[in-house]
């Protein structure tokens, strides 16, 4: 029973929450302690937060989980994990991280609280709407750079990464419903309702679109955000930028692998080789040189 409550805590999907980590990256502050200790408990309390959202929307789909060739796998459809011990997880675990939380930051405790009623709602309603599905699944990214920027004080945080956040995480949520869309297309009779909505044909024209926005709002923050390197130094970073977005669009649009982000970053040894240089390239201009 316990393995079957961390299969539903899902404990691959806290890689998302490495969004709370921007503010402290980008602020310049990965070597200050307790900044970063904070972002690293406010990390894995945001990640019980996105846990208890599982275990409610498990509850709730129980039924029609069951009837998917994947979904039925999962523990509390499976009956692996009965229905009261999720519930009696779900409410354990609101009671440690909330009030953790607002111990932490009071605005984090707002923006976790946020977060949690999105997600609850989303699944429930918004979900079902088209365009406005993906907008949502957009604003939870943003909420995690929010969430860690709440946590220390930032002082060169430029408004242009909130956004590139969002613009690459339209471009993310375009390229998980293109994936859906292309199940249906072979046959899967299990799809979301908000699918009837979407063509491929749209969806690749907001692939597009949320992709060459990405690229344009990271290219406008080098070299246009206060209290970057005077020398520009942050403008050689794009090129990675553009190859990781091209790379995501090859394998959703190309190999048609779209499905969650961190199952492509986990599996994708080109779109990792690119994050890491991106990653250590951005650390050299702001920590060494």
């Amino acid at each position: 029973m316990f393995i079957a409550l961390i299969k539903t805590l899902r404990p691959k999907q806290w890689a998302k929450n490495i969004f709370l980590f921007v503010g402290l990256v980008f602020d310049r502050k990965l070597t200050n302690f307790p900044a970063f200790s904070h972002i690293l408990a406010g990390f894995v309390l945001f990640s019980l937060l996105a846990s208890v959202v599982y275990i409610i929307n498990d509850i709730a789909d129980v039924a029609a989980d069951r009837k998917h060739p994947k979904k039925r796998f999962r523990p509390i459809a499976a009956g692996d994990l009965p229905i009261p011990v999720a519930w009696a997880a779900a409410v354990i675990i609101l009671v440690i991280v909330l009030p953790a939380a607002y111990l932490l930051s009071p605005s984090f405790a707002v923006i976790g609280i946020l977060y949690l009623a999105l997600n609850l709602s989303y699944s429930k309603w918004l979900k079902h709407i088209v365009l406005l599905d993906i907008i949502v699944l957009a604003s939870f990214y943003v909420l995690r750079v929010a969430a860690g920027v709440a946590l220390i004080d930032v002082e060169r945080f430029s408004p242009w990464l909130y956004i590139f956040t969002t613009f690459l995480a339209l471009l993310i949520g375009a390229g998980k419903r293109r994936a859906e869309l292309g199940l249906l297309a072979e046959g899967d009779n299990t799809h979301r309702r908000v699918l009837d909505g979407y063509t491929l044909q749209f969806l690749d024209q907001v692939i597009t679109s949320a992709a060459s926005l990405t690229i344009i709002t990271y290219s406008l923050y080098t070299f246009s955000a206060p209290n970057l390197p005077g020398n520009h130094a942050m403008m050689l970073t794009i090129p990675f930028i553009i190859y990781s977005i091209f790379r995501y669009q090859y394998l959703i649009q190309v190999k048609d692998s779209g499905g969650a982000p961190e199952d492509l970053i986990l599996s994708d040894r080109p779109l990792q080789l690119a994050i890491v240089l991106y990653g250590f390239s951005v650390l050299l201009i702001f920590y060494i040189f």
